[in-house]
This record gives structure tokens, sequence and C-alpha cells, in this order.
């Protein structure tokens, strides 16, 4: 993979952080995505190896677009950038908020991702990782194995949206030989939101499971959906 570019949108800190500093690691060149250029700049600091700082916010056309500007080729696109909002069931929740979430989940990986598909398609390999989350599994939650009922509906619902575009863009960009994935890091030591920070695992291990569909084989699967350690997570 020497040569090979990355970029990892949300890269200043928790799981996206540990995903730039593995990819750079492998000796890859990598951008990593801040909203904020100071923070982002810290981040290119402390991870070190080819690692450059590429201000994007996902929710801002005119970011994105200039953004995409700086980038000729692009060999890896993982949509890691992502907010929580509150432990609330959609029945107490605020429009706005579902809104506020959604702008970043779920309609910041479409702009996101067809801003850079000029680049990616300019890949003999290329390939995109979607941060999703096990709450989005629709199977899960209406198992068992799930005891938490409707809590955290608007954070939840986005990653169910954003695993359903998982499918749509891998059917959509198959031609091109872009593979698409999503990726359940698990509940992680970050500030996502109170319980993550408290009561996660380490990020660098979610970061691995990223970092094995971000370096797939031209053989290996598209529009599916893995746990962090590579198992299958159902939809």
């Amino acid at each position: 993979m020497d040569n090979s570019i990355a970029l990892v949108t949300g890269a200043n800190k928790g799981i996206g952080k540990e995903i730039a500093r593995q990819l750079a690691g492998a000796g890859l060149t990598v951008y990593v995505g801040s909203r904020d250029a100071a923070r982002g700049e810290r981040a290119v600091e402390e991870i070190g190896g080819d690692t450059r700082l590429l201000v994007l916010d996902v929710t801002h056309a005119a970011s994105i677009a200039d953004a995409a500007r700086q980038v000729d080729t692009l060999d890896i696109l993982v949509n890691n950038a992502g907010i929580s909002g509150d432990d609330e069931t959609p029945d107490r929740e605020d429009v706005d908020t579902f809104r506020l979430i959604y702008e970043t989940n779920v309609f910041g990986v479409v702009a996101v991702t067809n801003a850079f598909l000029p680049a990616l398609r300019r890949s003999a390999h290329p390939r995109i990782v979607n941060i999703s989350s096990g709450t989005g599994s629709l199977t899960w939650a209406t198992g068992p194995q799930f005891p938490h009922r409707g809590t955290y509906a608007a954070y939840r619902s986005s990653k169910a949206a954003l695993n359903a575009l998982t499918v749509y863009y891998a059917h959509a960009l198959a031609d091109d030989g872009i593979k698409v994935n999503a990726l359940a890091p698990g509940l992680r030591r970050t500030d996502l939101n109170a319980t993550a920070a408290t009561s996660g695992g380490d990020p660098a291990e979610a970061a691995a499971g990223a970092i094995r569909l971000a370096l797939l084989k031209n053989d290996g699967p598209s529009g599916e959906f893995f746990s962090w350690d590579g198992t299958p997570v159902p939809w």
C-alpha cells in the first residue's frame, strides 16, 4: 500500500485519529480531515508519518468543495465524522436534534463521498469505509440480545440510514471497482457521548477493524456490515 492515499474525516480525535495513525503506520499518505484547523494540526503532529491536514467540515458545502479540490487521487475514504446527541427515545427527542445529527451522520457522508468520487475513480483499488454502529442494526434492535429499547433514537436511526446508504453506494459504484463497507466499531473510549467516555474500550482496537476494510484485496466483499473483530453484523 506504499504511495496509497487515504482521507479520514473527523480524524483529529477518537477513533478517526487512531484510524489515521494506523494507516500512516502502514505507509500510506493520510489526509487528516478536521473542521478545526488548530486541532487538526495537533493531530498531524501527534500522529506523525506522512499525514497532512485537510480542513473539512462535512456539514458545509463550501468546505467540502475546497477540500476536494486539494486531492487529485484518493485510494481510501473513511467516513468517520459523526455525532451522537442525547440518550433520548424518539418521543422525547426534539426534531431539530434529529436534523443536526442527520446533517453530519447521513447528509455529510453523501456530500463528502460524492465530492471525492472523481478522486476515488482515479485509484486502481478504491475503498470506502463508513463508520457506523452496531446500535444501528435493526436486527439487533429487535432481538433479545439488545436490551436497550429506543434510546439514542436520533443517533441510532442515523446509523441505520448510513447502513442503507452503504448498500446503495456499493451497488452504484460496483462497476467502478469501488468497494463500500460499513463498520460497527463497538463502544469506545471517546467523547461521542457520556456512556462512551466512561465505559468504552480502546479506540485503537476499533480502528484496526476499519483498516482491514480499507486495505481489502480486490476479491474482498462490498456492501456489507462488519464488527470491529471482522465478524458480520446483521442489518
